[in-house]
């Protein structure tokens, strides 16, 4: 059995960064709206906290050293979406905090309100030390899967290609 040949065409890449400008586009219409969320839609993202470009405030990183997730529901502002990057404020133990998440950052968006979350490859650090889930998800979230394991009929894309060693 030959293993296919490994391709000049990144194509993992592409297909990230495409998924990850959907992301782009979805938070570039709530920001042209206003900054308001149509209906029940609400979003869950995800993203590396020691990721280029990322820029919160020290004791979020301190806290959420690798990951952090956010809400985006109802308590939000200044929601900016730029072709890279997105910026927005949201109050963490009643202290209000502007972030700045490079789209590249990203390793999951769910709305939960529709069923549809999309879950990107992150860069892995082989020597990195393993990581304590995150400690911001909400009571409720803990007993339905978000993004993995979502064999329940929802409409979440996962995008995984294996890299061959």
């Amino acid at each position: 059995m030959s293993d296919a040949p490994d391709s000049l065409i990144p194509y993992d890449e592409i297909v990230q960064e495409a998924l990850r400008a959907v992301v782009g586009r979805v938070l570039g219409q709530v920001a042209a709206g206003g900054g308001m969320l149509p209906g029940t839609h609400h979003f869950y993202i995800t993203f590396k906290t020691g990721a280029p470009g990322v820029d919160i405030p020290q004791r979020l990183r301190e806290r959420f050293p690798d990951e952090m997730t956010i809400v985006l529901q109802n308590k939000f502002w200044d929601l900016r979406v730029e072709a890279d990057l997105f910026s927005v404020g949201l109050s963490f133990n009643q202290i209000p905090s502007t972030l700045v998440i490079p789209f590249s950052a990203i390793t999951a968006f769910v709305d939960p309100a529709v069923d549809f979350g999309l879950q990107f490859q992150a860069v892995v650090d082989d020597e990195a030390e393993p990581v304590e889930p995150a400690e911001n998800d909400s009571p409720e979230q803990a007993d339905k899967p978000a993004v993995e394991g979502a064999d329940d009929g929802s409409n979440v894309v996962t995008v995984d290609f294996g890299k061959k060693k």
